[in-house]
C-alpha cells in the first residue's frame, strides 16, 4: 500500500532568505531519502505575486500562495524581521484561521511567528520567539504568551525560535506523522547527536557563553543578569557567592579580562541597547529599568560604551529600517 504523499508549503515573506528554510527543509528531504519513497512534496510560495529579495541581494520568484492548489498538510511562514507584518494582505488572517480549523499544521519559523500573531491565530496561545526579538514581540503582541523555548507545538499550530530549533521542530512533527523510527534515521542521516525537546531553552549554557566553567564566575554572572534593574555592588555579589571582593576581582580578570563592575555595567548597557532598538519605551524608562539613576547618567554611560547617545542610536536604527523597507 502506497504511503500518503503530504504537501508542505513554505511561504517566504519579503526579505526572507531561502537559507532560513534549510534546517526544516533538510528534515523533509532526508525523510524522503531514508524512506526510499516520496513522503513529502515541498513547495515554496509568496503571499502575493511578488519576488523576494533577501538582504544579501539573492532574488527569488516563487508562485503566489493563492495560486497554490488546496490540499497541503503543512504550511510554514518564514520571515527574517518582525516588520514583515507591517503590510500583510487582508485575506491572510481569515485564510489562516480556516486552514487551522481544517486540520492543516500552520507554523512560523524565525520571525514567521509574528505573522501568525498579527493574524490573530496565536491569541491566548504560547509561542516560541528568538531571544533577540523577544522584547519587541511582547510589546507588539501582548495577547500572545511568548517564551524562549526552542519550539512550541499545540494542536495545529507550531512555532520555532529559528535556526537549528527548526530542525528540532520538524523532527518532532516527523515523528508524529511517520513514526519515531524514521525520525531517528533522519537525525542520524543529518548527523544530529541529540534531538532536543521543544521545552529546552534557547540560550546556550552560561559557562559556554563565558568560555569558562568556573563555578564562582558563573554564579556571579547569573546574579548580575538577574539584577539588572537594581544592580548589586561588587561587595554584595562577592558575599552572595562566598568569596572575598579581591578574589572575585581576580577571577573576573583571569577569565574575562575585566573587573566585576565594568562587566556588570556593559551587561546592563547591552540590555538597554536591546530594549532601545526593539521596543518603543522611552529612553528614561529604559535607563531606569537597566539600573541607571538618571537620564544624564544613562546617556553618558551609553555614549562611552557605544560612541553614540541612546537617542542617536535609536534614530539611526529607525532610519536604517525605513531605508531597508523602501528598498
Amino acid at each position: 500500500m502506497a504511503t500518503e504523499l503530504r504537501r508542505v508549503v513554505f511561504v517566504l515573506l519579503p526579505g526572507a532568505h531561502p537559507g532560513s528554510l534549510m534546517p526544516a527543509l533538510s528534515v523533509l528531504l532526508s525523510a524522503n531519502r531514508m524512506a526510499e519513497e516520496p513522503l513529502y512534496q515541498i513547495e515554496c510560495c509568496t503571499l502575493e505575486e511578488q519576488s523576494v529579495r533577501a538582504a544579501d541581494g539573492l532574488l527569488l520568484q516563487p508562485a503566489p500562495l493563492q495560486g497554490c492548489a488546496a490540499g497541503f498538510s503543512q504550511l510554514w511562514l518564514v520571515a527574517e524581521h518582525l516588520h514583515a507584518v507591517d503590510s500583510l494582505p487582508d485575506w491572510l488572517a481569515p485564510q489562516l484561521a480556516e486552514w487551522v480549523a481544517a486540520g492543516v499544521l500552520v507554523g512560523g519559523l524565525e520571525a514567521g511567528v509574528a505573522v501568525l500573531a498579527a493574524c490573530g491565530v496565536l491569541d491566548g496561545a504560547r509561542c516560541a520567539v528568538h531571544w533577540r526579538m523577544l522584547d519587541e514581540f511582547r510589546e507588539r503582541f501582548p495577547e500572545v504568551e511568548a517564551v524562549t523555548q526552542l519550539f512550541v507545538q499545540s494542536a495545529n499550530l507550531a512555532t520555532s525560535s529559528g535556526g537549528l530549533a527548526s530542525t528540532d521542530l520538524l523532527l518532532s512533527v516527523l515523528a508524529q506523522e511517520q513514526g519515531q523510527d524514521l525520525a531517528a534515521l533522519v537525525a542520524e542521516d543529518l548527523v544530529i547527536e541529540r534531538t532536543r525537546d521543544g521545552s529546552e531553552r534557547q540560550r546556550m549554557p552560561l559557562r559556554n557563553r563565558l568560555g569558562s566553567s568556573h563555578p564562582k564566575l558563573t554564579q556571579a554572572v547569573i546574579l548580575m543578569e538577574s539584577n539588572i534593574e537594581e544592580p548589586l555592588t561588587t561587595d554584595e555579589i562577592a558575599r552572595h557567592v562566598c568569596v572575598s571582593r579581591r578574589q572575585l576581582e581576580r577571577i573576573f580578570k583571569q577569565y574575562l579580562n575585566s573587573v566585576p563592575s565594568q562587566y556588570y555595567l556593559e551587561l546592563r548597557l547591552n540590555r538597554a541597547r536591546q530594549m532601545l532598538l526593539q521596543t518603543s519605551k522611552s529612553i528614561i524608562q529604559i535607563g531606569l529599568s537597566c539600573g541607571f539613576s538618571s537620564g544624564p547618567h544613562f546617556s553618558s554611560a551609553y555614549r562611552n560604551c557605544f560612541g553614540v547617545t541612546p537617542r542617536e542610536d535609536r534614530n539611526q536604527r529607525r532610519a536604517q529600517q525605513t531605508a531597508e523597507g523602501s528598498a
